[in-house]
């Protein structure tokens, strides 16, 4: 299970790295401790959004586009650890298909032509995500 306040400590390090600054630049400018920032970026304490709006000012960088990351980033994570439902059952006691998470393909009802067949797979979803 991927959680949340790992890919939003993995993205807040990135940011700091790619801007060569020290835990401890970063931790005197956004006001919080060394040590809680250091949990944070780590994914061991959730921050809480005037802590993640305080980190992300020290870092210059809007706290929606931090979230975007980690959103994109999470939806990945789900694509690639969850096994994906298609098709439409027939009757209701029918089970749903189940496909590999990462062959993903939608399946238009028999009695709507008018959908178009889509296929996507993970490399497609992941040249979305920003890096």
């Amino acid at each position: 299970m991927v959680l949340l306040r790992h890919l939003l400590g993995d993205a807040l390090r990135r940011l700091r790295l790619r801007q060569g600054r020290t835990l401890r630049e970063v931790s005197a400018a956004a006001r919080v401790s060394l040590g809680y920032l250091s949990e944070v970026e780590r994914g061991q304490k959730e921050a809480s959004s005037e802590l993640l709006a305080s980190i992300c000012g020290a870092l210059g960088a809007p706290l929606s586009q931090v979230l975007r990351e980690v959103s994109d980033n999470f939806a990945l994570a789900e694509l690639q650890s969850e096994p994906v439902f298609t098709g439409v059952a027939e009757a209701e006691t029918a089970e749903p298909k189940v496909v590999p998470a990462g062959t993903a393909r939608f399946v238009p009802p028999p009695d709507q032509p008018e959908f178009e067949q889509v296929s996507r797979r993970i490399s497609d979803i992941q040249d979305m995500v920003p890096v």
